[in-house]
């Protein structure tokens, strides 16, 4: 199943994303490698970052949510987990 994670940058989100930005890649970087990273990155006004992945349920997606350095370490203020339907491309 295809979920989006939001993160939502807090206050510091701006001056802590350079120093976890390493760990943040290196936790995500096996998620991309196998495939089942379809997207990642941040946005481009600074308010936080989006990831959408293929997992097995909620739960998984949650948990890699939750788990990630960013959202440990106080980058994101606050974490959205969405299950996502592609339509397009086909």
């Amino acid at each position: 199943m295809l979920f989006v994670i939001i993160g939502h940058d807090g206050p510091n989100g701006a001056a802590l994303r350079p120093t976890v930005r390493p760990r943040h890649l290196a936790y995500v970087r096996p998620v991309a490698e196998s495939g089942k990273m379809l997207i990642g990155g941040p946005f481009t006004d600074g308010s936080g970052s989006l990831i959408i992945v293929d997992v097995e349920d909620a739960a998984a997606a949650l948990a890699f949510a939750s788990n990630d350095p960013y959202a440990r370490d106080g980058v994101f203020e606050r974490v959205e987990v969405k299950p996502f339907r592609k339509v397009l491309p086909e």
